[in-house]
């Protein structure tokens, strides 16, 4: 029996594997590949505990339309709902199945627990701590519309979430790149992701930085980049959260700072809040990671 290689965190992928997934990416948006039946015969669950209509739907696609069956499972659709352990549920699925698409938004730990065994491919489609399919969608976009990623700034502004985390975990990887990454105080990247992806720049000659003060914009960037602000859905404690959060939002003032940058979000967009609705409609090449809009 084949052993099955997971996906839980983009540190389980070398440089390698992002460049041939990056590139592979790009060849599938542009038609110059298409794809085989290579999953033909495995049959893949699709297991979302949070809602989704991106992320569910790719995966369902993909899989489909490369000759896997598949198998879905909603919040409430699995014993794990009436309290059966994680562990008792990883034994019993990966049994039956040959790949698993979770998206949980709990505890990066219990991703882990589903990827124990090794019958049973498992890819983190969204945790509480990273998003890794999310940040190669990204590079896929990014190395799209400008050819390479190496050497190319970006300016990620609001909360250090799980696609954030994402994002500097491997856009690090990348000769040349900066990342800057503007989020209020007291809701940046974790220190334990700061620090990864900083030991990845110092090997590649990236740069990784954050800052807490909107005051500090850097001078030059090539992309603009937003998630909304409650990306698990999740209530934040402190009442008063958005008056730290509003001067991070990308309006068309901050546009005017970067005439040349592309903008980029990751979708669902609250208009109004991360992103200025005149941002998403009047921007003239609105570059949106699974959606491209040019008018």
């Amino acid at each position: 029996m084949a052993i099955r290689k997971h996906l839980i965190t983009l540190e389980d992928l070398t440089d390698s594997d992002i460049n041939q997934i990056v590139t592979r990416g790009v060849e599938f948006a542009t038609g110059k590949s298409q794809p085989n039946q290579i999953l033909a015969g495995n049959i893949i669950g699709i297991y979302f505990r949070k809602t989704s209509t991106r992320t569910r739907s790719a995966f369902s696609v993909a899989a489909l339309k490369m000759g896997a069956q598949i198998v879905t499972y909603g919040p409430n659709d699995l014993q794990e709902n009436t309290g059966e352990s994680i562990e008792d549920t990883t034994q019993v699925l990966s049994r039956m199945l040959d790949g698993l698409v979770a998206r949980t938004a709990d505890s990066q730990k219990e991703m882990e627990k589903l990827a124990s065994q090794s019958r049973m491919a498992v890819i983190n489609a969204m945790s509480a701590e990273e998003h890794p399919t999310q940040a190669l969608t990204d590079l896929t976009t990014m190395k799209q519309k400008f050819g390479e990623i190496a050497g190319l700034r970006v300016l990620y502004m609001g909360e250090g979430n799980n696609s954030a985390a994402a994002l500097a975990l491997s856009l690090s990887r990348f000769p040349g790149t900066e990342l800057y990454l503007f989020t209020p105080a007291g809701y940046g990247v974790s220190p334990s992701v700061l620090e990864k992806s900083k030991e990845y720049a110092r090997f590649s000659g990236a740069k990784v930085i954050e800052c807490h003060d909107i005051k500090m914009l850097p001078s030059e960037v090539d992309v603009v980049y937003t998630t909304r602000w409650q990306t698990t859905g999740t209530s934040k404690v402190d009442p008063l959260w958005k008056d730290a959060f509003n001067p991070f939002a990308v309006t068309e003032r901050i546009l005017t700072l970067y005439p040349e940058a592309t903008f980029m979000h990751d979708l669902p967009a609250h208009r109004g809040e991360e992103v200025a609705a005149t941002v998403l409609m009047d921007r003239k090449v609105l570059y949106l990671p699974r959606l491209k809009i040019v008018k």
